[in-house]
């Protein structure tokens, strides 16, 4: 956890995932700010885009913070690892894609490599190609999610226990409780989307928060498994929508283009839930209130803490007795 924290230069062991094309520096900069990772998500942004976005959020903040390419998504790749070597971006989280072609040009330029995976074997061939830091990413998470559908509290021993670089557990995550937990899995520290998104420096619309504030535990769906592109979103008008003309035989192409970021930016900046969809986690059912992000990273170390030392009390006053 330490040696993580050490070598990004953060505080605390809490990495913001990448949000595509909804990322901004206003959310970015206040998770660096609180001592975390922020992460601007590149999503199918052009390489200008993304380069505003760079520059506003190193006038938010001196710290260290994040650039994540989702390699199949992004049609700039290329053009985004100059970009990062041009602005000296000490970190890129890689993922959606196959990481290796980036991995030793990024650290020719001392840039500090993260990798998603979703398996044991994606794991061992990404630490084999150099990743400094994986991400495992269970399928409670938000969003675009791997095929195999393999949950956190499996996938996080089964990869810390095949590796010797750092784990980062994702997916269902998004208090103490689920730090701690994840910690005692093997993790090295955590990465949080859905929860961040309902805090009062994110700028997304009221819609979006709110809707993840009343989310019960039932709340999420996955749409997408009959293209092999399963993402995982919130229930709202849209959808159902999507889920009925998948089931009536729309076509790839369709569903690509119903589910594109344009559509993304609909739902969670502007709100519109008859036309745009919102991610989230299946964390969305234990949100239930909207604090910065700063307060956030508090109450989350200080409950993991409080957990893991009554839990251990609790351990201790058992009668069992280990060798």
């Amino acid at each position: 956890m330490k040696y993580v924290c050490d070598m990004l230069q953060i505080d605390i062991p809490i990495f913001q995932g990448g949000m595509g094309n909804i990322s901004n520096a206003q959310l970015t900069s206040a998770v660096s700010e609180a001592g975390g990772l922020g992460t601007i998500g590149c999503g199918s942004m052009t390489p200008s885009q993304v380069e505003e976005i760079i520059i506003q959020t190193k006038k938010r903040t001196s710290r260290n913070f994040a650039l994540n390419i989702a390699i199949n998504v992004s049609p700039y790749t290329d053009e985004l690892i100059q970009l990062i070597i041009k602005h000296k971006i000490p970190i890129v989280s890689l993922s959606a894609g196959n990481p290796v072609p980036y991995i030793a040009k990024l650290h020719e330029h001392d840039v500090k490599v993260i990798v998603l995976v979703a398996s044991v074997k994606h794991a061992q061939k990404a630490e084999e190609a150099g990743a400094d830091i994986l991400v495992a990413e269970g399928f409670e998470a938000a969003g675009i999610n791997s095929n195999l559908e393999l949950t956190t509290f499996t996938l996080i021993p089964q990869i810390v226990k095949s590796v010797k670089v750092p784990v980062i557990a994702a997916g269902g995550i998004g208090d103490g409780k689920g730090l701690a937990a994840a910690l005692m899995l093997g993790a090295s520290g955590v990465q949080i989307g859905t929860r961040l998104i309902a805090t009062q420096d994110a700028p997304f619309h009221d819609q979006y928060k709110n809707s993840l504030v009343n989310a019960s535990d039932t709340e999420t769906t996955i749409i997408g498994r009959s293209f092999g592109q399963r993402r995982r979103i919130l229930k709202t008008p849209y959808s159902t929508k999507l889920d009925e003309l998948e089931q009536a035989g729309l076509t790839p192409e369709q569903y690509r283009e119903l589910t594109s970021e344009v559509n993304h930016v609909k739902g969670a900046i502007e709100g519109d839930l008859e036309n745009g969809f919102i991610n989230s986690g299946q964390i969305a059912g234990l949100i239930n209130h909207i604090p910065t992000v700063e307060e956030l990273f508090k109450s989350m170390m200080n409950e993991a803490l409080n957990q893991i030392e009554q839990t251990s009390n609790d351990l201790k006053g058992l009668s069992y007795k280990k060798d």
